[in-house]
């Protein structure tokens, strides 16, 4: 059998040719695709990302800041190790969870960053969270200075992120009208929770341990008047639960699992083990001998001052 060789025809050729312009053409929109996000993660002095020297670092090795976006020094040389920024958005405030890096952004987007390598791990959007942070629509919002909405910003961004280690680390974020809370494994929203009726969150009051958060509500009554309210614990590891409280309760973490509850002059200030979810038992108390949690140091005369001290 013999083979003829044909010459191809330029009738031949367009079909390649048109096949091979549709590809570069792909190519070339997919690599002017926008990021998602915004984001942009720029490592310091290094030419070849594979040898990125940060891929190996413990995020305790590393001093991460905000502003305007997330920067990372080693914390051995102070030298300036990557930097991570959102088009158009400003990082407000970083807590970490577990290994990770949680931020709260101006735009209402809450990220996790892995700093050892400065992955994006998840990006996440809170309703609301934007225009809280502004004091959006609040008396007296447009007479401040850019200082002073630079500042409010930062505040609330620091009263709305909380971080909980155990059991396993996970993120809550808090506002007057909703408080979610996400796995930090990969960001998936465990739970979102609406404040009832005239009540609102108090994302400055609300406390975290390393079991639970704690988040106090304002209500009123249909007058305008403060009414008692409540404080509503939350889990992910276990259900979460609800507390009776006045208008004006007041939190303290005193350690990683115990916080004080003060609830005014008239009901004595109490101890709440967030890994019991349960009170703690006062010193002296009759229902000392039974209680679920038992104080935790010898009661005495100085008991009230221990337990605060604690």
């Amino acid at each position: 059998m013999s083979w003829k060789s044909r010459a191809l025809s330029p009738r031949s050729i367009l079909p390649a040719l048109a096949v091979l312009l549709v590809l570069v053409a792909g190519a070339a929109a997919h690599a002017n695709k926008p990021v998602p996000f915004g984001d942009r993660v720029a490592a310091r002095g290094v030419a070849d990302a594979s040898a990125d020297p940060t891929a190996s670092l413990d995020a305790a090795d590393l001093d991460l800041r905000v502003g305007p976006g997330l920067e990372a020094y080693h914390r051995a040389t102070g030298e300036h190790a990557w930097s991570y920024q959102r088009e158009g958005a400003t990082a407000l405030h970083l807590k970490m969870a577990g290994e990770n890096a949680v931020v709260v952004w101006d735009d209402g987007l809450v990220t996790s960053v892995r700093p050892g390598d400065h992955q994006v791990r998840w990006h996440r959007a809170v309703p609301g969270l934007a225009d809280w942070l502004r004091g959006a629509g609040e008396p007296g919002a447009d007479k401040r200075t850019e200082e002073q909405r630079e500042q409010l910003a930062a505040e609330r961004a620091a009263a709305a992120l909380h971080t909980v280690r155990e059991s396993a680390p996970w993120v809550a974020v808090v506002t007057p009208e909703l408080t979610m809370g996400f796995r930090d494994a990969d960001g998936d929203l465990r739970y979102n929770s609406k404040p009832p009726g005239n009540c609102v969150y108090d994302p400055e009051r609300t406390v975290a341990t390393d079991f639970a958060v704690l988040v106090p509500r304002s209500c009123a009554n249909s007058a305008g008047q403060p009414v008692s309210g409540g404080i509503s614990g939350y889990r992910l590891d276990s259900s979460g639960w609800q507390l009776n409280a006045g208008p004006a309760v007041e939190m303290e973490a005193l350690d990683e699992r115990r916080v004080l509850i003060s609830d005014g002059p008239i009901v004595a200030p109490k101890v709440f083990d967030t890994r019991a979810a349960a009170p703690e038992a006062a010193c002296g108390s009759p229902a000392e001998p039974f209680a679920a949690v038992r104080p935790g140091s010898g009661c005495g005369a100085d008991g009230a001052r221990e337990t605060r001290e604690r």
